[in-house]
């Protein structure tokens, strides 16, 4: 098993979380967090952006505390940025801003649409180490919470275990997206009693 690393986080306040909302920023700085340092021309590509837009929304998040220059890269007319941090934590109060919980399932669908449509071109292996399931348990508040404690646990020190974010991998190592709900059903979805 690999050495255990820190993992670097931001808990951004409600004013952060508002300028993250933007699904362009939240794409740009997943970029920059799993793919290493970039120019706005570079991200700006990527996206189908013009680079003016590209750069104003990196502006944005550096405003925020979400990215940095990069000044060891680049000369005196081009910009690198890079990611502060490999993860962003949302404070339980600040959790309830529906424009950034919006952002985030809209980004989470779009990825999972992704992944659907890749299924078939994965090898063997990646496709036994994919998947796309749900788990109706019944449990009341306290113990949910303790479950996902539980989960969280085991997701950090997989990531810790594993090497940085942004850094070259070793052959058949690949960024893996993990993405965990937990809600309680709608009464809607449980039938008349």
């Amino acid at each position: 098993m690999a050495e255990r690393r820190s993992i670097s986080r931001i808990k951004p306040d409600a004013m952060a979380l508002r300028a993250l909302a933007h699904p362009q920023r939240m794409r740009m700085l997943a970029m920059l967090r799993v793919d290493g340092p970039s120019t706005a021309t570079a991200l700006a590509e990527r996206m189908g952006l013009n680079s003016g837009s590209a750069s104003y929304h990196l502006r944005q998040l550096a405003r925020h505390g979400f990215i940095e220059e990069d000044t060891e890269r680049g000369n005196g007319r081009e910009r690198w940025w890079r990611s502060r941090h490999e993860s962003t934590s949302v404070p339980e109060d600040e959790d309830t801003d529906p424009a950034f919980g919006d952002a985030i399932l809209a980004a989470h669908i779009d990825q999972m649409r992704d992944a659907r449509a890749r299924r078939g071109t994965l090898s063997p292996e990646w496709r036994r180490a994919s998947v796309a399931s749900d788990f109706i348990i019944p449990l009341n508040a306290a113990d949910a919470e303790q479950l996902l404690e539980k989960l969280h646990a085991v997701l950090w020190e997989a990531m810790e275990a594993a090497p940085k974010l942004g850094t070259p991998l070793e052959e058949g190592v690949e960024p893996v997206t993990i993405m965990l709900h937990s809600f309680p059903r709608s009464p809607d979805d449980r039938g008349a009693k």
